[in-house]
């Protein structure tokens, strides 16, 4: 299985975040981590939309 490894560092920083965000409260919703990761990271547009994807075929 080939894993998608985002291009910058702080889209990989997000994503890891929005993951042990999702581990430590799996009663939340995912959206709401990858919101704030937007935000606390300053990803680019095209990093947010990355993002989003990502994590909408998790939920």
């Amino acid at each position: 299985m080939s894993t998608i490894l985002p291009e910058s560092e702080s889209l990989r920083k997000a994503v890891k975040w929005v993951s042990e965000q999702i581990k430590e409260r799996p009663n939340d919703r995912v959206q709401t981590f990858v919101n704030e990761a937007i935000t606390r990271f300053d990803l680019s547009p095209k990093d947010s939309t990355f993002l989003m994807r990502f994590f909408s075929k998790k939920e």
